[in-house]
This record gives C-alpha cells, structure tokens and sequence, in this order.
C-alpha cells in the first residue's frame, strides 16, 4: 500500500489560498454536521432527488442484496434540492473520510491553484464536484442513499495534477518506509484501483452504499480533461514561487 504524504512543492513557504480556504471549509462544515444531524441527512445528495426534483422526507426503506430491510431518515434539504449537488461537497461521513480527502486535496491542491490562478482554480475545482456527482446519480438514478464528501472534487485536482504535472515527485510511504516516485506512477494506480472497485460495484444487485468510485472516476476525467485544456490554452506560467521553484530544479519542470 502506498500512502502520499507530500510531494515537490513541500519546501514552498506561500500557501494557495483557495485550496486553504476550502480545507477550513470542509473541517466546519464537518463539525455543524456532528452538532446538526438533520443537516446531514437532508443537505447530502441523494440521486432520486436530483433525477426526480422531489425532496424525499422521512423515512425511506432499502432491500440489501440479502433480502434485508434498512431504515434511511431523510430530513428537509434545501429548496430547490439541487443545491444539495453543492453542498454535499463540503460534507463528510466521518473524521476518518474528512482526513483522507484533505490529506490529498493539501499535497496536490496548491499546484493546480498556482498553475489555474485561484479564481479559476476555485471554478474548477465546483465544476470538477459537479460532473462528479452527475456521472454518479447517472449510475443509480432511482438511489435513495446519500452521497456526500469531496472525493469527486479532489479526484478532479489528482486529475488535472497528472497532467499539468507527471513529471513531479511524490513523497510516500511503503512497507514503514518514505520513498519518493513519479506523481505518474501514484495518481495512475489510484485511477486504476477506482475503474475495478467501480466496475466491480456494477455486479451488485440493488442499490448499495459504501465509497462512491463512479464520482471519483468521473471527476477524475473531468479534472483530466480541463488540466489538457489549461496546457493547450494557458501555455504562460503566471509569476508564482511555484515557478521559481521549477527554474531552480530543470528536473521538474512540465512538458510543454
């Protein structure tokens, strides 16, 4: 198991303000929820919702594979509803799911802000949430279990990192050990290990619940495709201590 615990730009004393700003976003948010239940259950995404525009109240009832029934509390969310498509990603599911996605929005986040600039860094990063959450209510439409987390976002910056990026080295840990590899080789095995557990949650019978690979994969597209377009359509680095960085190390430069 490889764990990413930081990558090149470690030493870089200027922080990106927008990826900050979303980090203290996501971690108060997490804390109202805790303090606020009902938020939960009714600001979270919830595919039915979204496909049918109709805020589900109350409780709603699910059949498991195994023939089980589960109880799923729905609260009032917002009007109209697809403001949830917004706001659940800023909400996690618990401290373990709010660590994980801000370990990795904190390493590879403040790259793609100082190579977007942060106003359309912040755009993209909405955008890249956005195509998320579709592809994933796409995958089950008539789903009445929440959805919530930053994944699909994030997935779209790890996106945008492997191409604007792959030449950048990554600082991880594997077997006790702190090695250093290629930004290429970390960000690829993480897509492949999301197409085979989402291809493999298409085998499922029924609605099931868990990690949301479909978001992480679509939004990891989205970020791929609009980090191509940012190489086609914005070949001048804007002045940023990222660039000095790069012109003081040539072997991390990018390759345009």
């Amino acid at each position: 198991m490889i764990f990413p615990i930081s990558d090149d730009d470690r030493h870089l004393s200027k922080p990106a303000l927008v990826t900050w700003a979303f980090l203290i976003l996501n971690v108060v948010i997490y804390f109202y929820q805790n303090a606020n239940p009902d938020f939960t259950n009714g600001w979270s995404v919830i595919p039915k919702e979204i496909t049918t525009g109709v805020d589900l109240v109350g409780s709603e009832y699910l059949t498991t594979p195994s023939g089980h029934q589960v109880e799923i509390s729905q609260s009032k969310g917002p009007s109209p509803i697809f403001l949830t498509i917004l706001s659940a990603m800023f909400m996690h599911g618990s401290i373990m799911h709010l660590g994980g996605n801000l370990l990795y929005l904190w390493i590879f986040g403040d790259n793609v802000e100082h190579r977007f600039g942060h106003v359309k860094f912040a755009a993209f990063y909405l955008l890249s949430g956005l195509v998320a959450t579709l592809i994933q209510v796409m995958m089950g439409p008539d789903s009445i279990i929440p959805n919530l987390g930053a994944s699909g976002a994030i997935a779209g910056v790890l996106g945008a990192y492997l191409v604007l990026f792959p030449r950048n080295k990554v600082n991880a840990i594997f077997f006790f050990r702190v090695i250093s590899i290629p930004a290429l080789l970390v960000l690829g095995m993480w897509i492949v290990m999301q197409f085979v557990s989402g291809w493999g949650s298409l085998t499922k019978v029924g609605q099931s619940g868990g990690v949301a690979y479909w978001a992480h994969i679509g939004g990891f597209v989205a970020g791929l495709g609009m980090g191509y377009l940012a190489r086609v359509f914005m070949k001048e680095e804007p002045e940023n201590i990222l660039l000095k960085n790069y012109q003081r190390d040539p072997k991390a430069k990018r390759y345009w």
